[in-house]
């Protein structure tokens, strides 16, 4: 094959990827958009009665005080929580360092803010909005539940929550976050809702139990 012939293939392969991956991340948006469009509001008044309400980590900094973008999220879930709307809190984030703890400072700002100690559980192993929504299913026995999180999140969130086995919605708490990303995320987010991996287990500690036993330390182990 002549130089000239290999160049022109290699361009039209390469064109041809660039296609199927611009489609993959057209169909993935769409699917996941519409198909939990009415199960995410930004009214905090229309937001279905629910066991918990469920924060997804996002950057704490060092002092241990939030970020603005999981502070809103707290705020919010810590609101439903005194409107009778859910019955508990559920903190889900990293602390992969021993000098950085997403959930234990989301829970240090709900009980400052009055949420009772036993409703506000942690999970330090929500690596990943899969991993947060299928261990809520699995280590905390949640069935019904109500994710707080930003605009751009919360198609995916909730998608994600309800393969994962959760009567779930969204109540969205402001535009923050980065789209773009979410745009490519969503394209791998509907993957793990169609093959549904596993995820890492835990001992179990039951939403409708005292939230402490999950806090590290409770049992000599993190969530």
């Amino acid at each position: 094959m002549r130089p000239g012939a290999r160049a022109r293939g290699a361009l039209a392969a390469a064109a041809g990827a660039v296609v199927l991956l611009a489609v993959a991340v057209v169909t993935a948006n769409v699917v996941v958009v519409h198909r939990t469009a009415d199960r995410v509001t930004g009214d905090a008044t229309a937001v279905r009665p629910a066991q918990v309400a469920i924060v997804p980590g996002s950057l704490v900094r060092a002092d241990g005080s939030l970020g603005p973008i999981v502070e809103e999220r707290v705020g919010a879930a810590v609101a439903l929580y005194r409107a009778g709307r859910v019955d508990a809190v559920l903190m889900s984030g990293d602390n992969a360092a021993d000098t950085y703890n997403e959930p234990d400072a989301m829970r240090d700002a709900a009980l400052a803010a009055g949420v009772a100690p036993e409703d506000v559980f942690t999970d330090y192993a929500g690596f990943d909005t899969w991993h947060t929504m299928r261990r809520a299913r699995d280590v905390f026995l949640v069935r019904t539940a109500v994710v707080v999180t930003q605009a751009p999140h919360a198609a995916r969130a909730v998608d994600l929550a309800r393969a994962a086995g959760l009567d779930a919605e969204a109540l969205v708490v402001g535009d923050g976050g980065r789209v773009g990303r979410e745009v490519l995320a969503r394209v791998w987010g509907l993957g793990e809702a169609t093959v549904r991996p596993g995820v890492v287990g835990g001992p179990v500690v039951p939403i409708g139990g005292d939230g402490r036993a999950s806090w590290a330390g409770a049992d000599g182990r993190a969530g």
